[in-house]
């Protein structure tokens, strides 16, 4: 296990470093920078922008500043924060935490309802089930994710403030709230976000686990199971739904991913303060420095997902052991 870790920790530093360069130079490809709005402001002066310019290091050739921010990362400091005056180090933390347990809870989300009925769609092939399920997961796959957060939007706004949230990560009063009264209010202004998120997982893995079980149930070892005399219970929920689970495991890494990816527009739309609002924001300012701690953030939660998700394989499926994975 542990050539292993230290086998894939090796190999997310070139990958990090690819990344970040690239994001680096597509940002320093983009027309102007942050300071461009502020030359077109009569009040501040030429000096005062090549102060700026100076202060910021955006008078530096690209690959010097580039390896000066990548130095600073090393020691945990991502640069400033142009739009915000303030260090990006503090902002991502401040911010990290809600993308996370939002993805998390997502995550939870499209799996608790994925498996089982993905379990019921495959052992009752072509029923009425199998097609009215099917078919809302063919929906909730093309259904976009922003779309479905400005119809949950609608919903709570038509519904009334009072019964759900229709955006935000907390309420005014949040921080004159105690303890477990903060918990019901951010699990109260989860629910649409998670639920926006989680459809689209859950229609995927849903599919993902009908196909696996479809194709496992008619398998030798299972007709052996069958044979024996075991119930069909046992037969599905002991032998094919663990072998099942293999790529279903494989693909939590990816969803990680995809739900980060997905939840910046989500929280663009219902205002939620996280990382993919932050990122958004800085794109639009052109604020470079809060662009690249945001793309490092995500590029490591992906890495780290991946990462997981391979360590549950191992502890779901016993025919796998981190020996053959570290040879790969």
């Amino acid at each position: 296990m542990t050539r292993f870790l230290v086998r894939r920790l090796l190999n997310m530093i070139p990958l990090i470093i690819g990344i970040t360069l690239i994001s680096f130079l597509a940002m320093s490809l983009v027309p102007g920078d942050y300071l461009s709005n502020l030359k077109m402001n009569p009040k501040i002066s030429p000096e005062v922008i090549h102060q700026l310019q100076a202060q910021f290091g955006l008078d530096q050739p690209l690959l010097v500043r580039y390896v000066k921010w990548l130095w600073g990362v090393l020691h945990l400091d991502f640069g400033y924060s142009l739009q915000y005056r303030v260090s990006v180090t503090s902002l991502i933390a401040a911010r990290a935490l809600n993308t996370v347990i939002l993805a998390a809870a997502s995550m939870a989300f499209a799996w608790m309802l994925a498996i089982p009925i993905g379990i019921i769609v495959a052992v009752r092939q072509n029923s009425i089930w199998d097609r009215v399920l099917s078919f809302l997961a063919f929906f909730g796959m093309s259904i976009p994710n922003f779309f479905l957060a400005f119809l949950m939007v609608y919903f709570a706004m038509w519904m009334g403030k009072d019964w759900l949230p229709p955006g935000g990560t907390f309420s005014v009063d949040y921080n004159s709230l105690d303890f477990a009264n903060r918990v019901a209010d951010r699990i109260n202004h989860l629910i649409l976000p998670v639920f926006v998120l989680g459809v689209a997982g859950m229609a995927g893995l849903m599919r993902l686990m009908r196909s696996q079980i479809l194709e496992i149930k008619n398998s030798d070892f299972v007709r052996t199971a069958r044979a024996k005399g075991l119930s069909e219970r046992v037969v599905i929920y002991k032998h094919v739904l663990r072998n099942a689970l293999n790529p279903f495991v494989t693909m939590a890494g990816y969803s990680l991913g995809d739900l980060l990816g997905g939840a910046a527009l989500v929280e663009a739309v219902m205002n939620l303060q996280g990382l993919g609002l932050l990122l958004l924001n800085a794109v639009r300012a052109l604020d470079i420095y809060l662009v690249m701690g945001s793309v490092l953030i995500g590029t490591v939660l992906l890495l780290v997902g991946n990462l997981l998700a391979d360590m549950a394989l191992v502890a779901v499926d016993p025919r796998v052991d981190f020996s053959s994975m570290a040879s790969q």
